[in-house]
């Protein structure tokens, strides 16, 4: 079964259960920080961070491989008359002509990671605007959480690959197992 498919059947089952997306509570104790503008949500799923942030008036480019998920979120914009632009793309096959020329107020990435996009995120915040980031990393309690290892990140990673950046919340937490950051640029 490829990526989309595993999605699409992931996101459809969440759906046939009723279980609504929320955004990540990490976020949410940011809104502080969150004032609008533009917002790019990588690897968005079910658009839970993408309603949450278009409710505190950004527009949203909401990005995922699950067709599901992007017709999902397309329901809810027409429903609710969101600032939200769903597509799907693979984000595993990104060059350098997505995004050319433009540049988001906030980047959002969550339990998705290729550190391929780290170049990407950084070239498409603009200045003094936020990358957030949470998902998950290798530590000695989580090792059997089911999720392979090159899918999560080394720890202090993040805080590692942004350390040129303005780091306002850095967070490892190894009984979930997860790895947050929430910086700004330079």
């Amino acid at each position: 079964m490829n990526s989309r498919m595993k999605w699409n059947s992931k996101h459809k089952e969440r759906l046939d259960q009723q279980r609504l997306p929320e955004p990540n509570p990490r976020i949410k104790n940011l809104s502080a920080y969150l004032t609008g503008g533009r917002a790019l949500d990588l690897a968005c799923g079910l658009g839970g961070n993408s309603i949450f942030l278009a409710q505190l008036n950004y527009e949203v480019e909401a990005i995922d491989i699950s067709e599901v998920a992007i017709r999902y979120i397309q329901e809810q914009v027409t429903r609710d008359n969101l600032t939200i632009h769903p597509k799907v793309c693979d984000l595993t096959e990104l060059n350098n002509q997505h995004w050319r020329n433009q540049t988001f107020d906030l980047v959002v990435i969550t339990y998705f990671l290729d550190r391929s996009l780290f170049p990407f995120v950084k070239n498409l915040v603009k200045e003094e605007g936020y990358f957030f980031m949470e998902t998950f990393y290798q530590s000695p309690q989580n090792e059997n959480q089911g999720v392979s290892n090159q899918y999560k990140l080394q720890p202090k990673e993040l805080l590692t690959e942004f350390s040129d950046w303005k780091v306002l919340v850095f967070e490892e937490n190894e009984q979930e197992g997860r790895q947050v950051i929430f910086c700004q640029k330079p």
